[in-house]
């Protein structure tokens, strides 16, 4: 089920370290091309494409596509307690670790009367995007919504496509979740035209443009992003999850199992990797998956995913080439099951996650870290979502006249240098008198 793939006694480049467990960029590239004219659809007729495309993919029609409030007060109505205990207890995590994330303003005083400050302006307006396609994932709502609230965000819109086992509603645990964090604007549409959608506007739903459009969701979603990117921010490119697991002998092979199998059961494409030293513990992990995976709920999802090509074990002859594998393959989840973890070895990563008891689910739910994260090797460039996606950093400079003064002479010498006399001319027009 899950391939084994021996790089014992070869000395690899990271670009051949990678290439030993590619990712599935086939499907994303095919997701680019109808995510971007999906979005075009959207952007052209607004309301009738997203209705098209709600009966398409959703098979909803005749639904609210702007949620009315009553939708969310019921749903939080007939939420289950447990539920909304746990919902409760990951908003105050995510919450705190998110207030940390908020830096503070800082003045820098270059010299007596001559100030540069740091500030962080929060965007006004964010689009969430929270999936319903083959889960549900109100845990996704905290994750996007909290950190945009915490960075002080004025206006927040969230969508999640239409479910036809409920009317053509949003999922009411997602309707439940959304109306706990007090957020009265949702919208019943999924997928590229959701993005579509917050990037461009409805004016027939009252849905005005959005600064920032943020959430996970599958390739269609991630192509989508790619699609407004320019006219809209966005978080980074979030397509199908994938776990990498760096172990050793001392790793216990029903936790690793269980750890990937928990992975591959998001989607068909989901990539679970387990890179190792121990030709004992790969075959001891090898025995576990089929035992487990074999038995678990979305058991024929978990068979694709783990038989895939983006899905492997890979056997090294040491954890320095381990980590030299992670940092080359920057993998979205990241756990180290390592008798010496050492994450500050592994700086390609989009969360690490360190010992037994740390495994990705806790982040998923109740880490307080955040879920939303860069799929595809992005984590060599981008971070995963956080109070800072929202944020803006602006300088303010404030300099009186004599500090002007004192730099005068070099600004004329810089902007003649560039050939940009009027520039030199601009400060000089301020000592005229």
């Amino acid at each position: 089920m899950l391939r084994t793939i021996d790089l014992r006694g070869r000395a690899l480049t990271p670009a051949e370290l990678l290439a030993t467990v590619p990712r599935a960029q086939g499907a994303f590239d095919a997701a680019l091309v109808t995510a971007a004219e999906v979005v075009a659809d959207v952007a052209a007729r607004g309301e009738s494409a997203l209705r098209e495309q709600a009966a398409r993919f959703d098979g909803a029609e005749g639904h609210d596509i702007r949620v009315p409030r009553i939708h969310l007060e019921e749903a939080l109505a007939g939420l289950d307690p447990d539920v909304r205990s746990a919902l409760e207890e990951a908003i105050a995590r995510v919450r705190r670790a998110s207030a940390a994330q908020v830096p503070a303003p800082v003045v820098t005083e270059i010299e007596p009367g001559a100030r540069v400050s740091q500030r962080w302006q929060p965007v006004r307006r964010v689009g969430v995007y929270v999936p319903g396609g083959k889960a549900v994932y109100p845990s996704s709502v905290v994750m996007n919504v909290v950190p945009a609230q915490v960075a002080g965000v004025e206006q927040i819109a969230l969508a999640s496509p239409p479910q036809r086992a409920h009317g053509g509603r949003v999922h009411p645990v997602i309707l439940a979740a959304a109306h706990l964090l007090g957020i009265d604007e949702v919208y019943a549409m999924g997928g590229a035209g959701a993005i579509g959608a917050f990037a461009h506007g409805v004016e027939s739903l009252g849905l005005a443009p959005v600064d920032v459009v943020t959430g996970p969701g599958n390739n269609f979603v991630a192509g989508a992003k790619r699609a407004v990117a320019g006219l809209v921010g966005t978080d980074a490119e979030a397509g199908a999850t994938e776990i990498l697991v760096v172990a050793d002998a001392s790793a216990d092979a029903r936790l690793v199992a269980a750890d990937l199998i928990s992975q591959a059961e998001h989607d068909e494409q989901a990539a679970a990797v387990l890179v190792t030293d121990s030709a004992e513990l790969a075959a001891a992990v090898t025995a576990e998956i089929a035992a487990r995976a074999a038995v678990t709920h979305h058991a024929e999802r978990v068979a694709v995913s783990l038989a895939g090509l983006q899905s492997a074990i890979v056997l090294v002859d040491d954890i320095a080439t381990a980590t030299a594998f992670s940092n080359a393959y920057a993998p979205e989840h990241l756990e180290l099951q390592l008798a010496d973890p050492r994450p500050e070895d592994f700086v390609h990563a989009g969360a690490v996650f360190v010992g037994p008891n740390s495994p990705v689910s806790l982040g998923d739910y109740l880490a307080g870290s955040n879920h939303v994260l860069p799929t595809g090797g992005q984590a060599r460039y981008s971070s995963g979502l956080s109070a800072m996606t929202f944020l803006r950093p602006q300088q303010v400079i404030e300099y009186d006249r004599a500090a002007l003064s004192r730099v005068h002479a070099g600004i004329v010498t810089l902007a003649e240098a560039e050939q940009l006399p009027a520039h030199g001319e601009a400060v000089t027009a301020r000592f005229a008198d």
